[in-house]
């Protein structure tokens, strides 16, 4: 045999291994498909909370997203991410279909029936402007998922909210981030067989009702909520999953005080929402000008024990909503003008935990300084939410009016930095009877056949400096209340309900699904000035240097072959 003919068969057979080799790797690619996340935020990888919910998925999970069609490059990231997002998710379970939809599609009736629809569903569109050409135009579109699972089905945000101040891409990038975390608390909310237990407490002036009737209308798909009057029952029930103290204005009596410790030390979790000075915008509008006194809740002590103590003060900041105040009358009309009142801080979360990242703007009322007390215990204290370094301290007794808008707001008495607004409390917390336990109550828990606790089991306490964190405007006169946050002076959604829903989610989340609340994606942006200057270049480079590489191989190549079978 020649010596060419043996080399050609050499080459072939190398040939065909070579291809038997891509063949079996993609083989094994399909049917076992196996991915290295090399990134730095991990972008790609699911957490272990979400990995595990999947895994329990046995029932066909469908999810819709209506991002369809043709976007400017910011929003095809937002599109590409969530399906590369719902991808990862059917890796995790066979279970799992999508289709990405457009509700633009169709007749105009068509099209309006359907955008119709889908805001009674709760899904209100964005108009995104689109620039082609040197023009703009203007489009609506529904940022949504909606997933179905068991006959039922939930839609799911995956657009965050306009943040003053920050541009378009942070605001795409911070939605990306959320991805993972939005739509997997959405599933299992969905698959979740049982409803955890609320309690709000009354019988001391908390808030009434209709006062949080936007929040339990959204909690009311997902949570059994009831209210509870403590001084009518021995003890809080241990199926109660968490209790919320909102807004107190009277005093709260030690038997009522016991059943609350008692219940933490059982592993029950509490939310105190407090106000420590009666000090309202409605009482000022009366006399103009008011003195705050502070309310006797009887709560110090507890708080106390646990690691908070809620200072019996007024924090103003320099970074706050704004009310309207007649400045004239033209004819008959009093004119308004709006004026920054710095008594409602507009506070921007600067942590980093999951229950406040990339949160929008809460707006307070009259909050007071929260301090950390150290412990008999180990309780890990979290700061949640601080007003800005241009904060003020108001102590009683101060007088307050409106006379404070008529001048320039002098910066030097705005010093006092970030207050403390919302603090987190977790560990184990001893009791505020510990070694006093009134007879009574020892006599009470007997007759039960329980025994007092002096420790309690690992649990959290969330206290809130401001009770009207989570009030809704309310109208008993028309009956009529106002969405959660929202300031109808500046026409401007504040993130109020967003805090709260996260602060209830975070404390009944047993499968750590909030984990992936803290994602951060990493916004890697290019210098544009400098894109602008090398623009040419680098277009060129990427056009010259493919062809100049495949040049370069085939002359190695050619000679590589000529050398070999010259010898």
């Amino acid at each position: 045999m020649g010596k060419g003919i043996k080399d050609r068969l050499q080459g072939g057979f190398s040939l065909l291994l070579y291809l038997g080799i891509l063949l079996v790797v993609n083989v094994l690619a399909t049917y076992l498909p196996l991915t290295w996340d090399l990134t730095e935020d991990k972008r790609y990888t699911l957490t272990s909370s979400t990995r595990e919910l999947l895994d329990e998925v046995d029932e066909p999970v469908y999810v819709e997203v209506l991002l369809g069609g043709s976007f400017p490059a910011g929003f095809k990231r937002l599109q590409r991410a969530t399906r590369e997002m719902l991808e990862d998710f059917r890796s995790e379970t066979p279970f799992l279909d999508y289709t990405f939809s457009d509700p633009n599609e169709g007749t105009k009736e068509q099209v309006n029936n359907l955008r119709e629809e889908f805001v009674k569903q709760g899904m209100n569109p964005t108009n995104l402007r689109i620039k082609e050409n040197g023009e703009t135009t203007e489009k609506l579109i529904f940022p949504y998922a909606v997933i179905s699972y068991g006959g039922r089905s939930v839609p799911v945000s995956l657009l965050e909210s306009e943040m003053p101040g920050l541009p378009p891409e942070v605001i795409l990038n911070n939605s990306i981030s959320l991805l993972e975390y939005k739509l997997s608390s959405a599933l299992f909310r969905l698959i979740r067989s049982d409803k955890p237990n609320i309690v709000f407490t009354r019988g001391h002036g908390e808030l009434i009702p209709e006062q949080t009737s936007d929040l339990r209308r959204d909690l009311r798909p997902y949570y059994n909520f009831t209210y509870l009057t403590l001084d009518s029952v021995f003890r809080i029930n241990p199926e109660v999953d968490l209790v919320i103290v909102a807004r107190p204005r009277g005093p709260f009596s030690e038997p009522d005080k016991f059943k609350l410790d008692q219940y933490i030390m059982k592993g029950g979790k509490v939310i105190f929402l407090i106000d420590p000075l009666n000090a309202t915008l409605d009482s000022m509008r009366l006399t103009r000008e008011y003195i705050p006194v502070p309310y006797d809740l009887n709560l110090d002590d507890l708080l106390y024990r646990y690691g908070a103590r809620v200072e019996p003060n007024l924090v103003l900041d320099l970074e706050c909503s704004r009310i309207p105040l007649q400045v004239g009358v033209v004819g008959n009309n009093p004119q308004y003008d709006l004026f920054s009142w710095y008594y409602h801080p507009a506070v921007q979360a600067q942590s980093g935990h999951p229950m406040v990242k990339n949160l929008n703007r809460i707006n307070f009322d009259f909050p007071a300084s929260i301090d950390t007390i150290q412990t008999k215990t180990p309780v890990t204290k979290t700061i949640l939410l601080t007003s800005s370094e241009y904060s003020r301290l108001q102590y009683p007794p101060v007088q307050i009016g409106f006379d404070i808008l008529r001048y320039e707001p002098d910066p030097t008495k705005f010093d006092k930095g970030p207050q403390t607004l919302a603090l987190l409390l977790e560990g184990q917390f001893s009791s505020n009877y510990e070694n006093r336990v009134p007879q009574v109550f020892l006599d009470s828990l007997k007759a039960r056949g329980e025994e007092f606790r002096s420790m309690s089991e690992p649990t959290a306490v969330l206290v809130v400096s401001d009770g009207d964190v989570i009030r809704n405007p309310y109208n008993p006169v028309t009956n009529e209340a106002k969405a959660l946050g929202y300031n109808v002076y500046e026409r401007r959604q504040y993130a109020n309900k967003d805090f709260a829903l996260n602060m209830i989610e975070y404390l009944l989340d047993q499968r750590g699904l909030i984990e992936a609340r803290s994602r951060d994606v990493r916004l890697r942006l290019l210098d544009k000035v400098r894109v602008e200057e090398e623009k040419t270049f680098w277009q060129s480079l990427n056009l010259a240097l493919p062809i100049l590489l495949l040049l370069l191989f085939g002359f190695g190549f050619f000679f590589w072959r000529k050398r070999r079978y010259a010898s």
